[in-house]
């Protein structure tokens, strides 16, 4: 059975003062299909890029193979795509490549084309196809269902499941996780969880605890009440007999004889005081130690606006065209005031591009698209990349209210540290809670989400489904999350 190991390992990132990991001790089998799950910001990819060997950090790593890490930046995507993964992976065979791509979905003649060319999931897929037709290495794949459709979704979890070899993935998809993993690592509040099953069978157990110390919590919440005030009850009786003793008795005298009696009282009341008040310490420290894994997660807001028309959007025969291509052709719906719509389909149908369309923007088509006059859209984009600068001069650019969006913000567990930092050095699941706080904070007649939940982590994206649920906005989004989808879409738009 081989092991990596760590040990004692700590890393605190350069101009940071909060350390990511402090201590860190795991023993995980390189068989295992173990997916990693935690909050944004808690040390998910920087986990990777230390197995990697990227980044350096105090303490013992031992991997018995080289870590091999998903994604890797392409730095020339204009060349063909096998030039760019034999580069990428080396001493890897093109009979390999082409086997891993054919169990991926992917035909070989598209190792001729420039990688540029091909869709965001067709490239996951052919970097993941190398990533394990690679061997004498130990793969890590960080979040892979960011680019892909679900169809794509479903397939790579059905190849990652086939294999028979172990890996380390990041995810943030719950279906995803169930569909291809064996073990959870959960980086929580105060260290690692290791459990053998798939997420739901963590995400149960994690649950039944949180209830049972939540429980345990309150019980105890109530026993240091009861006990500090026994504790003051006991302090007030055993203060009157050290006055009696001392002849400051409410009758101003201390009878003759009594003196032996009062200090024998006081001495025994002082010593309950002090054993009711261990109590109460003991019971609080016990207090103190509960909850801490239990992920807080403050409810969000959000005002819709409220339109005097019902249908809010109209669209009849519509057709989108791209580089003289029809990408989608036909398209008829409607959105009615109060509707959360989930446009599907496979990458590259369109579905961006229609929303697009709906925001206003100049997009090649035929057919109409009628929106009800005074439309008031929030738009929260698919891409953040291009977030850089203050966070607290781009939000003042926004024109939302500052302190409104500082609130979400940390509602959504971003840390106040992150406030006075460049955004260029923020993590892609930040970025994201940026875009998504924004979008939050404007009060829309249609709120639009060009898959928002890219990068997020799983309890924000469990914050933003009872947001919705809640306050019921008019929805025209685009997610590939199977859980999110089937929670919020009312309606559904198919794109060929």
């Amino acid at each position: 059975m081989a092991q990596i190991i760590i040990q004692n390992l700590s890393f605190t990132y350069e101009g940071d003062h909060t350390p990511v990991f402090q201590g860190l001790d795991l023993r995980l089998d390189t068989n295992w299909k173990l997916g990693l799950v935690g909050r944004n910001g808690r040390g998910k990819t920087t986990l990777l890029r230390l197995l990697a060997g990227e980044l350096e950090g105090t303490g013992t790593i031992r991997c018995p193979e080289p870590a091999s890490y998903f994604p890797i930046p392409v730095s020339r995507p204009d060349r063909p795509v096998l030039q760019v993964l034999l580069e990428e992976n080396l001493g890897l065979e093109e009979w390999q490549l082409v086997r891993e791509l054919n169990r991926l979905g992917l035909d070989e003649a598209l190792l001729e084309r420039p990688f540029s060319t091909l869709s965001g999931g067709e490239q996951t897929r052919a970097q993941l196809a190398a990533l394990f037709a690679s061997e004498g290495c130990y793969p890590m794949v960080d979040e892979p269902t960011n680019h892909l459709d679900g169809p794509g979704r479903d397939q790579v979890a059905r190849y990652l499941r086939s294999l028979d070899r172990g890996f380390l993935l990041v995810s943030h998809d719950r279906a995803f996780l169930d569909g291809c993993v064996d073990h959870i690592l959960a980086l929580n509040p105060s260290g690692p969880e290791l459990v053998r099953g798939d997420f739901s069978t963590w995400f149960r157990e994690k649950e039944a605890r949180d209830r049972g110390e939540q429980a345990r919590n309150e019980k105890l919440k109530g026993e240091v009440r009861r006990l500090e005030e026994a504790a003051r009850a006991r302090k007030q009786k055993a203060d009157a007999v050290e006055r009696a003793k001392t002849g400051i008795s409410s009758q101003g005298i201390v009878k003759h004889g009594l003196r032996p009696y009062l200090g024998e009282k006081s001495r025994k009341g002082q010593q309950q005081r002090l054993n009711i008040e261990r109590r109460a310490e003991r019971a609080i420290r016990e207090k103190s130690a509960l909850l801490r894994d239990v992920e807080t997660a403050d409810s969000l807001k959000l005002t819709p606006a409220r339109h005097y028309s019902q249908r809010l959007a109209e669209g009849k025969e519509l057709s989108i065209f791209y580089e003289n291509r029809v990408i989608c052709k036909d398209i008829t719906f409607t959105i009615e005031q109060g509707e959360r719509v989930c446009l599907e389909g496979p990458n590259g149908s369109g579905k961006t591009s229609l929303l697009r369309l709906v925001l206003g923007e100049e997009v090649p088509q035929s057919g109409t698209l009628r929106l009800a006059p005074g439309l008031d859209l929030s738009y929260v984009p698919q891409k953040a990349d291009h977030l850089t600068g203050s966070l607290l001069d781009w939000a003042d650019e926004q024109g939302i209210d500052l302190t409104q969006f500082l609130t979400v913000l940390r509602k959504l567990d971003f840390s106040r540290a992150l406030f006075d930092r460049d955004m260029e050095g923020y993590s892609a699941g930040q970025k994201k809670k940026v875009l998504l706080a924004a979008g939050l904070c404007r009060s829309a007649h249609l709120y639009v989400w060009d898959e928002p939940l890219n990068y997020i982590d799983l309890f924000s994206r469990m914050q933003i489904e009872e947001l919705i649920l809640e306050h019921r906005p008019t929805l025209l989004f685009v997610e590939h999350d199977q859980v999110f989808r089937e929670k919020i879409a009312t309606k559904y738009i198919a794109l060929p």
